[in-house]
C-alpha cells in the first residue's frame, strides 16, 4: 500500500465523509506546554472514523459484489459504519457483534438497517461466527481493519489533519487493530516525513504493542478494557507489516487515564469522547508521550459512548 491510495479514498470520499474540525484549546495548551491539534472524528457521520474506511471498500464494490450483500464483524464502530455505507449504497449489511457491544452501538447499527448475529465471545471467535455465514450465503467479507480499501479509507482522516494544521512533531493515534494507525502512518510519511507517529493502546489490551516491539505478532483474548474498539485479538497480516515499517513508537496507556481523559474533554473541550477514542489524548495527558514544546496532532477516533455508562465511569475516576 502507498499515500496514492489514500489520496484514491479521499477523492471518493468527498463529499460523502464529513471533513470533520481540528479543534485546539489554549487550556490543553497550557497544560501540555504544546500546541495540540485535536482531530475530530467523534463528529464524523455515524460518530467515529470508521466510516471513511468502510463507505472506501463498499464502494469499491462492483454491481455483482454489492448484489450478494457485505459481511463484517465488529464490537460497534466498524458495524455502524458497515451498515451506514451499504445503506447508502443500496447493500444489504450482516453484522457478527459480541453479546456484550454497548448497547448504543448496537441501537444505532440496527438503526441503519442491518441485520445483527449476536455471538458470545467467550465461547466463539468472530471470525468463525463470520466465516460460516459467509459459507450459507456467499456476501462479501470486509473485516474492520485488516483491508486495503479499508485502512486507505481510515488515512484520510490524517491527510486532512496535515493539510488543515501542516507540519506536526508528533501524532497520536488510537489502535486496535491497527487500520486507523496504518493509514495515519501512510500520510504522515507521505506529508510530514519527519513526523514521529505514535500508536496508543490500552495497557490491558496491548498486543499491538508486544508485537511492534519483538517483532513477532502478539494476540490477546477477550482483554478487559473499557476501550471496546480496542478489544481486537491482534495486529492483521497487512496492517502489522505496515506498523511496523512506518511506525515510529507504541505506548500504553491505563484505563482510568482514559477516563481522566474522557472527562478532560468533556468538561474542558465540550467534547464526547468514547475510550478508545481518547486514547492518543490519554496518552498526552498522561505524560506516557512526552508533548512539551512540540506541535502536536491527536486524532479522537469517535464519540459513541452510552451516557449512562460515561457518568459510571466519570463517578468511579477522580477528575484531575
Amino acid at each position: 500500500m502507498s499515500f496514492e491510495d489514500v489520496q484514491a479514498a479521499a477523492a471518493r470520499l468527498q463529499g460523502i465523509a464529513h471533513r470533520t474540525p481540528v479543534a485546539t484549546s489554549r487550556t490543553l495548551d497550557e497544560r501540555l506546554g504544546a500546541s495540540v491539534f485535536l482531530k475530530c472524528e467523534n463528529l464524523q457521520r455515524m460518530g467515529a472514523f470508521k466510516f471513511r474506511g468502510a463507505y472506501n471498500a463498499v464502494a469499491r464494490l462492483g454491481p455483482g459484489d454489492r448484489a450478494r450483500g457485505v459481511l463484517t464483524y465488529s464490537s460497534g464502530n466498524h458495524a455502524q459504519a458497515t451498515a451506514l455505507a451499504c445503506r447508502l449504497l443500496g447493500a444489504r449489511a450482516t453484522i457478527v457483534m459480541p453479546e456484550n457491544a454497548p448497547h448504543a452501538k448496537r441501537c444505532a447499527t440496527e438503526g441503519y438497517g442491518a441485520r445483527i448475529v449476536a455471538y458470545d465471545p467467550a465461547r466463539e471467535k468472530r471470525e468463525e461466527v463470520a466465516e460460516r455465514l459467509r459459507q450459507d450465503g456467499d456476501p462479501v467479507l470486509i473485516p474492520p481493519y485488516d483491508h486495503a480499501d479499508v485502512i486507505a479509507g481510515q488515512g484520510t482522516a490524517a491527510r486532512e489533519l496535515f493539510e488543515e494544521a501542516g507540519a506536526l512533531d508528533v501524532l497520536l493515534v488510537p489502535c486496535g487493530g491497527g487500520g486507523l494507525l496504518s493509514g495515519s502512518a501512510l500520510a504522515a510519511r507521505a506529508l510530514a516525513p519527519s513526523c514521529r507517529v505514535v500508536g496508543v493502546e490500552p495497557e490491558l489490551a496491548d498486543d499491538a504493542t508486544r508485537s511492534f516491539r519483538t517483532g513477532t505478532l502478539q494476540t490477546v483474548s477477550n482483554p478487559p478494557t473499557i476501550a471496546d474498539g480496542a478489544r481486537t485479538p491482534s495486529l492483521g497480516t497487512l496492517t502489522f507489516p505496515l506498523v511496523r515499517a512506518n511506525v515510529d513508537d507504541m505506548a500504553t496507556v491505563s484505563d482510568d487515564d482514559l477516563v481522566r481523559a474522557m472527562r478532560f474533554a468533556f468538561e474542558r473541550l465540550k467534547l464526547v469522547v468514547e475510550p478508545t477514542g481518547v486514547l492518543g489524548l490519554a496518552a498526552a495527558l498522561s505524560g506516557r508521550v512526552s508533548a512539551r514544546g512540540k506541535r502536536v496532532g491527536v486524532i479522537l477516533s469517535g464519540g459513541n459512548v452510552d451516557l449512562a455508562y460515561a457518568l459510571e465511569l466519570f463517578a468511579k475516576v477522580a477528575g484531575d
